[in-house]
């Protein structure tokens, strides 16, 4: 089991244990760094391999897959960025990057003029800018017919995108290994496909408002009656926070560090709790929300209104910071 420690600006350790809110942040902002690196490039959902040397030298790609698979099998957020063609090589299939796989603008603009050669004198006009970088691919060679063009492309697209990332991906590999990852998703594609590339999948209201269990006080009492007010206030603020892309995301990330729902679930399952007036030591009446990320859990106020509930949601949300260093 990993245990996080989150610490301030001054180094000092923030209290409490770590019952899987640190953890999940802390697998949360290793895997958007781990996207951003210079391991990996192309469009934001859709990335390739890079070549990276200094990567290569601290072994970050091995780094890298390995620290992927203990998010997977800890509870973090699944790696989500990577190209089909990535995900195929690593399940043992075979792949077919497009011209569009190729991340150097450069170099795409480049072989994209080779692509749209009509005639063989264009070709070899177009061809001409490259000769060096097909020498060291190996992919130099006359060009007889238009045929030869669609070889010409492919064969560069493949170089740039897969052979000469070969060193890379064999680190990321072993690292994937890590907790019998790499062998799961073997067995597996189908199930870890979407974990690994992009699918558009938008938290709803309901779908957040599943995950909370709520604990009401006994039916009958005047706790129960102003309780079920205030679940009615919840309801109403998820439907409202579906009109921002992100206030979802903010709101389960405020009772449990994640984003989103782990590959593996919430444990313990979020839930809901009410703040009365003397509880905890609160001798007059709590206005905001309180979260315990730990156990998963947003204790609410009992307000009396919805507009008032709705601000002072807002206002836990807008200064809410996160963990510190960790």
């Amino acid at each position: 089991m990993i245990c996080v420690k989150f610490s301030d600006d001054m180094g000092k350790n923030e209290e409490g244990v770590d019952l899987g809110g640190p953890r999940r942040e802390f697998l949360r902002l290793l895997m958007d760094t781990i996207a951003r690196s210079a391991m990996f490039e192309g469009k934001e959902n859709c990335k390739n391999l890079a070549l990276d040397s200094t990567a290569l030298r601290g072994d970050w790609y091995y780094i890298s897959g390995r620290a992927i698979a203990v998010s997977l099998v800890h509870g973090g957020p699944p790696p989500n960025f990577l190209s089909p063609t990535v995900f195929s090589l690593l399940v043992g299939n075979s792949a077919n990057p497009a011209l569009e796989d190729i991340a150097d603008l450069e170099l795409f603009e480049k072989v994209k003029k080779i692509s749209q050669s009509t005639t063989l004198e264009d070709l070899e006009k177009s061809k001409e800018p490259l000769l060096d970088y097909l020498a060291n691919a190996g992919c130099l060679r006359p060009m007889r017919s238009l045929r030869d063009r669609d070889l010409l492309v492919h064969d560069i697209v493949m170089f740039q995108v897969i052979h000469r990332v070969q060193g890379p991906f064999q680190r990321f590999c072993e690292g994937l290994k890590t907790l019998g990852v790499l062998e799961k998703m073997r067995r597996h594609p189908d199930s870890f496909r979407p974990l690994f590339c992009y699918e558009p999948h938008m938290l709803t209201a309901d779908h957040v408002d599943d995950l909370f269990n709520i604990h009401l006080s006994p039916e009958g009492s005047n706790r129960r009656a102003a309780e079920e007010m205030v679940v009615t206030f919840w309801r109403a603020y998820l439907q409202d926070a579906e009109e921002g892309p992100s206030k979802l995301q903010k709101i389960l990330a405020f009772a449990t560090g994640a984003t989103a729902v782990p590959p593996i679930g919430f444990s313990p399952a979020p839930s809901i709790e009410f703040i009365h007036r003397g509880d905890d030591d609160f001798s007059s009446t709590p206005i905001f929300p309180l979260a315990n990320t730990c156990v998963n859990c947003i204790r609410l106020p009992l307000h009396v209104s919805y507009q008032l509930f709705k601000e002072k949601f807002d206002f836990a949300l807008g200064n809410t910071y996160g963990f510190g260093r960790v």
